[in-house]
């Protein structure tokens, strides 16, 4: 019977979300577990791929879903399974872009707990951004129908740090990146306490405004209703992402529902 309740275990952390729809039942002790049914939706704070796919406000809540089962270390590890893998070949929808940090501790895919073809990532160290960035950003809104853009920063961000300390005369083209985080790193200084963090959550919001208003693609969508565009910071210590409110507060007019569907 234990080596009956290890291969179920071990199947439901292999299965995405679609694949337990067809593994419904699973030997326990008690013979009467059930993937994928209302309690286990509920407590794993599930939102249907395909309606985060087409709703960006869902999507912002598959991934404060998934966020939440890595903080509480339940990770379900979807749509890491072979068959899925192969079928991926053939294309890809991924429900939302994360502009994100180079950091080798900020894994969209794993603090989101999704799996293949959920997300479409493009790094930078301190997630700072130029054309080939908004090009690729555009290509996913634009080609791939991706509706959510979260621009990710972190807590501790060296080079959010770099840029506070007015570092001089850095080597290479890491010049670039403390002149894009200039402007975050100098109104944080404005304030006594807590600086980095302040500067960190600045420098993220300075990026989403200036994809919100970058020409024609992206503007257009955004206040059009149809691209949702916002910040969110991932703390180091405790794995949590906090979505900023300035980011969620006043957005255009939009078509798409925004209740809460998580675990339902």
């Amino acid at each position: 019977m234990k080596k009956i309740i290890t291969a179920a275990f071990c199947l439901a952390v292999l299965l995405s979300p679609e694949a337990f729809s067809q593994q419904k039942k699973a030997t326990t002790k008690n013979n009467t577990a059930t993937f994928d049914s209302a309690k286990w939706r509920r407590d794993n704070y599930i939102v249907n791929r395909d309606s985060a796919y087409m709703n960006p406000y869902y999507a912002v809540q598959k991934l404060q879903g998934g966020n939440k089962r890595f903080q509480e270390g339940r990770s379900i590890h979807p749509r890491q399974d072979p068959a899925l893998i192969k079928l991926l070949s053939e294309g890809q929808k991924p429900f939302a872009t994360i502009v994100g940090c180079s950091d080798s501790r900020v894994s969209g895919e794993i603090l989101f707990d999704q799996g293949f073809g959920d997300l479409f990532v493009a790094r930078t160290a301190g997630q700072v951004m130029a054309e080939a960035s908004y090009a690729t950003i555009e290509y996913a809104y634009l080609i791939l129908k991706t509706k959510l853009v979260v621009v990710l920063g972190h807590t501790n961000c060296g080079a959010v740090d770099a840029a506070l300390k007015n570092t001089q005369n850095p080597p290479g083209h890491i010049v670039t990146l403390i002149n894009a985080i200039k402007p975050a790193a100098r109104e944080a200084k404005k304030h006594k306490d807590n600086v980095l963090q302040r500067a960190v959550e600045l420098n993220v919001m300075n990026q989403v405004y200036e994809l919100r208003e970058l020409e024609s693609v992206l503007s257009k969508g955004y206040y059009e209703g149809d691209l949702l565009i916002v910040g969110a910071v991932y703390d180091l210590a405790t794995g949590k992402v906090v979505f900023l409110e300035d980011s969620l507060n006043k957005l255009p007019k939009t078509k798409y529902a925004k209740d809460n569907i998580a675990g339902k």
